[in-house]
């Protein structure tokens, strides 16, 4: 089943850009243009779409606020925020404003593809340069709340001390070889912890597993 996305961009060159990189995924179809917020919540309305790219900036209402409004009406479609910096205000208001995903635009290809498809799906996408943004600001987005050593391993007593080690490396944003570096351990090693504290914390990559350790208070 294909999932249809109303792309929201008022400029023309990135409208044209983004639907280039649509030709190569059959599964997903770009069913409709807007230009601005207002047309993206009637166009929304009309064509029903399951997922809305949403530029922030737009030229009249602001991407997040046309977000609110589209959710507002219907909460089945799943609003990916796409920006072009990474911004405080922005990240915490289109989380609240209940944007699914929040993605900086220099994402690859293969990537964003497979963040629609994880939202489609009911899942929440972080773009990984701002894990360690959430974590030193805190935004107010996920509260604050450490555990004491005990209180982890009686709350996730399946992680080793090591992949606790490692799970805090991979909240910094570091690369697998960085981790590597910084531990003193191969690369195949390090790809083979991140590999098991996914696994072990129930989430599909190292970016969702750097949220799930920030919303529980592990780091």
């Amino acid at each position: 089943m294909q999932i249809k996305i109303l792309l929201v961009e008022d400029q023309k060159l990135m409208r044209i850009g983004i639907k280039s990189l649509f030709s190569d995924y059959p599964d997903l179809e770009i069913i409709g243009e807007a230009v601005n917020g207002k047309e993206a919540i009637e166009k929304s309305k009309l064509i029903k779409p399951d997922i809305v790219l949403m530029d922030i900036g737009l030229p009249d209402i602001s991407g997040v606020e046309a977000a609110k409004q589209i959710l507002e009406t219907n909460n089945n479609i799943r609003v990916i925020m796409l920006t072009s910096h990474i911004s405080e205000d922005e990240l915490n208001s289109s989380l609240s404003a209940g944007a699914s995903a929040y993605v900086i635009k220099d994402i690859c290809t293969d990537f964003l593809m497979s963040v629609i498809k994880m939202v489609k799906e009911g899942a929440m996408w972080i773009d990984p340069h701002v894990v360690p943004f959430i974590r030193d600001k805190n935004c107010g987005v996920i509260p604050s709340r450490q555990l004491s050593r005990s209180a982890f391993k009686e709350n996730h007593s399946n992680l080793t001390q090591r992949e606790y080690e490692v799970l805090k490396l991979v909240v910094d944003g570091q690369s697998n070889s960085q981790i590597a570096k910084t531990l003193t351990i191969s690369e195949h090693t390090a790809k083979a912890h991140v590999c098991n504290i996914i696994q072990k914390l129930v989430v599909d990559d190292r970016t969702q597993a750097a949220v799930k350790a920030l919303k529980e208070g592990l780091v």
